[in-house]
């Protein structure tokens, strides 16, 4: 295929996936984004799909639906993002890849953005996942090793609307393809060891048009005014299970906020949302939301963000908004 238009629906079996009844089970594949695939190589493709029911309504998986709507509503404000997709590895055994047998490493300080044998651990697997990254389209920009040993980052970005959870998914997709390759697991839970270590989050960097232009600051520091009144709601849609996975890493340590208060600062890691010094010094530029659970799903943070600071919805309902 050499576009979208190209790809026809496809459909599979709900009921292996528990998303439908064995009598009545398949679900419809509806293509929404293509990328080049970089494990067959061109003229292959890897697509993304939407998924729908029977009655081709989505499935209570599909979180896409409804953010596709979100962002069409408000395309006016051109909304960027970027995410920081923070993931540990680990062995087969679901030990941290590279760790003692037995025990744990030297405490945190030299491995963040680490180099060397005994600082890093698994940067061939990080390295190839980039490269597969670029070669497929995806809007990777950057990688780094993270403050507690295997535990690693990259960022995709910026992104305009709906492209953000598309790009994070299919860069999410490949990286569990590529340690497959490699015999590791990628996990992206938010607090993979307890005890002094730290979580995995993923920070979400976000400008609207007039954020970004000279006098933007006061933009900014509106949205994270209409942030603070809607926290409860934010945490809820910030990782799959209402709150709870965030809970075990959300403790105010760890360079993070805590879960039951919504703060904001200039460069600051232990709070909420973080204005960048180089913003402050601007006075125009982005903001980053630091609460979302390395598991969240982006078209429910990207979706969030833009219902509370673009459709000023308040409150933890959401407000059904008419097909266009």
């Amino acid at each position: 295929p050499s576009c979208l238009t190209d790809v026809p629906e496809w459909n599979f079996d709900g009921s292996s996936t528990a998303q439908a009844e064995g009598s009545n089970s398949d679900m419809f594949l509806v293509p929404v984004c293509m990328f080049r695939d970089p494990f067959c190589l061109d003229p292959n493709k890897l697509v993304l799909c939407e998924v729908l029911k029977y009655n081709r309504k989505p499935a209570e998986t599909n979180l896409r639906h409804t953010c596709k709507k979100v962002m069409d509503l408000v395309k006016d404000s051109h909304p960027w993002f970027g995410m920081e997709q923070e993931y540990t590895l680990l062995g087969i055994n679901g030990h941290p890849y590279g760790w003692p047998d037995n025990g744990f490493p030297g405490p945190q300080g030299p491995y963040y953005c680490g180099v060397g044998a005994d600082k890093v651990y698994g940067r061939d697997i990080v390295e190839s996942h980039y490269k597969a990254c670029l070669y497929a389209g995806v809007k990777i920009c950057g990688t780094n090793a993270e403050v507690m040993p295997s535990q690693w980052e990259f960022q995709v970005g910026p992104c305009e609307g709906i492209e953000m959870g598309d790009h994070l998914w299919m860069a999410r997709f490949i990286l569990h393809r590529v340690c497959e390759d490699f015999g590791v697991v990628a996990t992206l839970d938010p607090k993979p060891m307890t005890g002094n270590w730290n979580g995995a989050g993923c920070h979400t960097n976000y400008s609207t048009e007039e954020m970004r232009r000279e006098g933007g600051l006061k933009h900014i520091e509106a949205a994270i005014e209409k942030l603070s009144k809607r926290h409860d709601y934010h945490i809820c849609v910030y990782d799959p299970r209402g709150g709870r996975d965030n809970s075990r890493r959300l403790t105010g340590h760890h360079e993070t906020s805590n879960i039951f208060e919504f703060s904001a600062g200039v460069a600051n890691r232990g709070a909420s949302i973080r204005i960048p010094r180089q913003v402050g010094q601007d006075g125009y530029g982005y903001f980053e939301d630091r609460r979302p659970a390395a598991n969240c799903d982006p078209y429910a943070v990207t979706e969030a963000i833009m219902r509370t600071t673009v459709l000023n919805e308040t409150g933890v309902e959401t407000k059904d908004y008419a097909d266009h």
